[in-house]
């Protein structure tokens, strides 16, 4: 199956996003999600695996079926670092780079009944870190405690928590075949993960594949829509989004 080698795509530059865009035929647009949502709103990317919640708040885009970056538990790499006990916490500076996590933060805050407030100056008494930095931070300060999103979202709702989905822009003519490319490589991967694992060289294989098997997965099934439609209800009863209706434009 061939695809216009015109079509401009971006993906978020972590290591959680290797599977889904390993072996891509093409120029890829690498990223923070805040940047490629961006670009992706703005029209300079026609497709991009991008922060969940730029649907949410943009739903013209389709959605490419079955596949996401999700977690059903502790993700790891999306959490809040502090010192002090949570309960206590005034502020919580935010990583700019983020999008989605943000607003789960902010919704686990106002849920949970935290009094904490999110920030974007430093300094504050906790930070949310997310993908890579959050992986270093982590593995490089064990004296901080860490507040890990996915674990705190499957508490509170016993649902996936979706960080990211593959978005195509509406004028794109092909969405099914590029959709169809897309869930092909992501298998692809996932059934050869250990060669993945093999070729990357600033984390350790062996967390690496408690990464990818444990902390993550790459579906976007019935659970997982379920549980993006609940974050998309609390986003709303935050003020975070304008309307609590869900919908969804699977190709």
């Amino acid at each position: 199956m061939t695809i216009k080698s015109n079509v401009r795509i971006g993906c978020v530059k972590y290591l959680n996003a290797r599977p889904l865009i390993q072996g891509w035929q093409g120029e890829v647009r690498f990223d923070t999600p805040a940047v490629l949502c961006r670009l992706l709103s703005a029209g300079n990317l026609e497709v991009a695996l991008v922060s969940s919640f730029e649907h949410l708040r943009n739903p013209v885009y389709r959605i490419v079926d079955a596949v996401s970056i999700a977690s059903a538990g502790p993700v790891y790499s999306v959490v809040v670092a502090h010192r002090e006990e949570l309960r206590e916490i005034q502020q919580i500076e935010a990583d700019p780079a983020s999008e989605t996590s943000v607003n789960l933060l902010r919704c686990l805050l106002a849920e949970g009944g935290y009094r904490a407030r999110v920030t974007s100056q430093s300094g504050a008494g906790a930070r949310l870190l997310i993908g890579d930095n959050a992986i270093r931070f982590r593995q490089n300060h064990p004296e901080f405690n860490f507040w890990d999103l996915g674990q705190a979202w499957q508490q509170l709702t016993d649902l996936p928590f979706v960080y990211a989905l593959w978005l195509i822009r509406p004028e794109v003519t092909e969405p099914a075949s590029i959709a169809k490319r897309l869930r092909n490589l992501r298998d692809q991967n996932m059934s050869g993960i250990d060669s993945i694992i093999a070729g990357q060289s600033e984390f350790a294989p062996a967390f690496c594949a408690r990464y990818y098997g444990e902390h993550l997965r790459f579906s976007f099934g019935d659970r997982e829509k379920l549980g993006l439609g609940k974050f998309q209800r609390l986003c709303a009863k935050q003020g975070l989004l304008p309307d609590p209706n869900f919908g969804l434009d699977l190709v």
